[in-house]
């Protein structure tokens, strides 16, 4: 009954996807492998065929926008120090653990283009250097831009085909969203990807990119997340996802034959 009702779930959840390609999304790029927000951790997202490489942005104290997901550069690099207190160059001099150097926000997008979106974490950054970046790379509609709702509002008063990425948080938070903007992607992750934050996102065409991270980063809780109408799948595991997806098509056009020919 189990092994029915898994295939049952994995031909709905393929059905939709062939309806919707799944995004794959590349958390921090292939950081398992790689020291995360790094460009050879992009560059191997690329190479695994995802979608999407999410970034994290922060501007120095001389206004360079850098990638770090903390802060502080303390836990990826072989420094000390919080980013917005250091200029650019005392942040470059520093060696990234695995080898390297802190990247800057325009060199993950010129590797990005004509290759793979971009998925905007902005922890520290301005609307318009935000703007300025991905117009000077060609890439305001290859990237989502995720951040707090009154940033991104900011940042679709000043390019409406900017592609802003609020999360969902709660349902009157979400209606709040929509009642004031058109965002065409909602951010979710494991505690607001509800029924009800989803069929608001859906009611407003809005396409839904959820976070499978931790014990939610496995083909079972991917199938559970495709079944429910995710658009986009963010990962620790891109290549792992990308094998997934191709296996559920291929078992679906497999089933498809089976039912379409004449013994059946």
């Amino acid at each position: 009954m189990g092994k029915r009702l898994s295939l049952a779930l994995l031909l709905a959840a393929t059905c939709a996807a062939q309806e919707r390609r799944i995004a794959v999304i590349a958390h921090r790029g292939e950081h398992l492998s790689h020291t995360e927000n790094t460009l050879a951790a992009f560059q191997a997202a690329i190479d695994l065929r995802a979608d999407y490489f999410e970034l994290d942005v922060r501007t120095t104290k001389d206004g360079k926008l850098v990638l770090m997901h903390d802060g502080t550069v303390d836990r990826t690099t072989n420094g000390k120090g919080e980013v917005a207190k250091m200029t650019f160059d005392e942040i470059r001099a520093l060696e990234v653990k695995g080898g390297g150097k802190v990247p800057t926000f325009d060199e993950a997008l010129a590797l990005a283009v004509g290759k793979i979106g971009v998925y905007v974490d902005s922890k520290s950054i301005s609307p318009q250097d935000v703007v300025d970046a991905l117009e000077r790379h060609h890439m305001l509609e290859h990237s989502v831009i995720y951040g707090g709702w009154g940033f991104l509002k900011q940042i679709s008063a000043l390019k409406p085909a900017a592609r802003v990425m609020p999360e969902a948080n709660n349902p009157d938070h979400l209606k709040q969203i929509f009642a004031e903007g058109d965002p065409p992607v909602i951010a979710f992750d494991a505690r607001d990807f509800s029924d009800e934050n989803i069929a608001l996102a859906k009611g407003a065409k809005a396409l839904i990119y959820v976070d499978r991270l931790g014990g939610n980063d496995n083909p079972t809780a991917w199938e559970e997340a495709m079944h429910r109408g995710a658009d986009g799948i963010q990962t620790d595991h891109p290549g792992e996802l990308v094998e997934f997806l191709k296996h559920a098509q291929r078992s679906l056009r497999g089933l498809l034959l089976l039912r379409n020919s004449p013994a059946h």
